[in-house]
């Protein structure tokens, strides 16, 4: 028994060493944006600690100094006040306080996911003239999708931009909420079915990090996991040339195959993309004959269809006749099969 108390305070001691050795991609990372988040949550924690470790100090003074078996302690059982101490007090937690709330103020508008980069890193500024790496992420269960619009791919459980070039991913789910985490471009931001969440991010040193989902999603959320590969420009430029040779088209009934549930799902490369696939994916109509939410919420801006409404209900299809004003641009008609 005494033996295995021995290990166990080892193991508690060494594990402080142990950790030591991990790269701690949160506090140290290659992306800009998560390096200032990084610097934030370090600035709020010694800020904290302004006040926690007066406290934890004098809780221990005064359990030592007013210990029973000290005799010479002062005993002064009317003592009720003292302007001083209250200054204290009051003062120390307020202006820590204050200094937080400054502090987070300025860290969440700077960095808000949905503000576009103005700088590359604490040197150097985004050019005017630069073009952002745009990128459309889909969350499914489980795995990733990973759209390249100008580029005309996609790839599921890889991902890769080139170094110092901003990056703009735009990000939605096909079933249930998930969380999209890369700690080493910035921080979680959530992806949410129907819906569009946007992230602003850069990476600013070469190398393989990892990406994961931070919300749980159900069986297979130990394993959405994938590669964010940080590259020069021409490696990137070979990748995408890679991915165009050697991959599928991924067309919308692929596209249906691919969103069944799976898991430990490997890298699989499609040379081109169906073009509106990320649309329809957001707007949860990828299946033929299936409304759009953007065409619903067109046609509840008109007030809807009245009794027709009610009887068309279930069979109402997309199909490029203009019948409504739409705000997306895109004519919609209303069939009935009957």
């Amino acid at each position: 028994m005494t033996s295995i108390k021995k290990i166990r305070g080892v193991i508690s001691l060494s594990w402080p060493l142990l950790l030591s050795g991990c790269g701690l991609i949160v506090l140290s990372p290659p992306g800009d944006v998560a390096s200032q988040q990084g610097r934030l949550v370090i600035a709020s924690t010694l800020l904290m600690l302004l006040i926690i470790v007066p406290v934890i100090v004098l809780i221990l003074v005064f359990a030592w100094r007013y210990r029973q078996s000290n005799t010479e302690a002062v005993y002064t059982p009317d003592w009720d006040h003292s302007i001083q101490l209250e200054l204290v007090i009051w003062a120390a937690p307020l202006l820590v306080v204050i200094a937080l709330g400054a502090l987070t103020w300025i860290g969440t508008h700077t960095l808000d996911p949905y503000r576009p980069l103005t700088r590359i890193d604490g040197q150097r500024s985004v050019p005017m003239d630069t073009r952002p790496l745009r990128i459309e992420v889909v969350a499914l269960d489980w795995k990733w999708l990973f759209i390249y619009p100008d580029q005309g791919i996609a790839v599921v459980n890889e991902l890769a931009a080139p170094v110092d070039v901003p990056i703009v991913f735009k990000i939605t789910s096909s079933t249930v909420m998930n969380s999209f985490y890369v700690p080493a471009l910035a921080g979680q931001i959530y992806a949410m079915p129907g819906m569009e969440t946007t992230l602003h991010a850069v990476v600013n040193h070469p190398g393989d990090y990892e990406g994961f989902s931070a919300n749980y999603s159900g069986a297979g959320f130990s394993h959405m996991r994938f590669t964010f590969r940080g590259v020069s420009d021409s490696d990137f430029e070979r990748w995408v040339k890679t991915v165009k040779a050697g991959g599928n088209a991924l067309g919308r009934g692929d596209y249906l195959q691919l969103e069944r549930p799976s898991e430990r799902e490997p890298v699989r490369r499609y040379a081109a993309v169906a073009p509106d696939l990320y649309d329809a994916i957001v707007n949860r109509c990828v299946e033929p004959g299936k409304l759009c939410i953007r065409d619903m919420m067109a046609l509840d801006e008109q007030r809807g269809l009245g009794l027709a409404t009610i009887r068309n209900a279930n069979k109402l299809e997309f199909a490029g006749v203009c019948t409504a004003s739409n705000p997306s641009g895109k004519p919609l008609t209303l069939v009935d099969r009957n």
